[in-house]
């Protein structure tokens, strides 16, 4: 079904991050997969080689492809942790303002530490791009 290189994995998650040789990024990792399992409702999994992700969905594309990909995930890169928030970033100015260090791309949220951040404003902010992201598969 799916056309993409980055697919679900069987790879066990923790030793991937017990791999992990910045024990900051290692312990940061770890938070993370604790609460977007409890945002997602999912459990964590390997997509690709690097990028952890949580729950799934089919898309369809306008070439009518059919593939899947993950509804919320993070991955840490050697320069930071990159969050995929799918979209819906452009809509959460306020919180934004109010999260702390980070820099944005297309989908992403990138932060060096979760010790930059406000982990309560970064949950909620996580909380509602997820909703947002099953409010438009519905």
């Amino acid at each position: 079904m799916s056309y993409l290189k980055t697919k679900e994995t069987d790879t066990d998650v923790f030793a991937y991050i017990n791999a992990i040789e910045d024990a900051i990024k290692r312990e940061d990792c770890i938070k993370l997969i604790s609460l977007l399992e409890e945002i997602s409702g999912s459990k964590a999994k390997i997509w690709g080689t690097r990028i952890i992700g949580f729950g799934s969905y089919v898309y369809k594309t306008k070439a009518g492809k059919e593939g899947q990909w993950f509804l919320i995930g993070f991955s840490p890169t050697k320069a930071n942790i990159s969050l995929h928030l799918m979209f819906g970033l452009e809509d959460e100015v306020e919180l934004l303002s109010k999260l702390g260090k980070y820099k944005i791309g297309k989908g992403c949220l990138y932060i060096k530490t979760l010790a930059d951040v406000d982990l309560t404003i970064l949950k909620e902010l996580m909380s509602r791009t997820f909703a947002r992201m099953k409010k438009e598969l519905k």
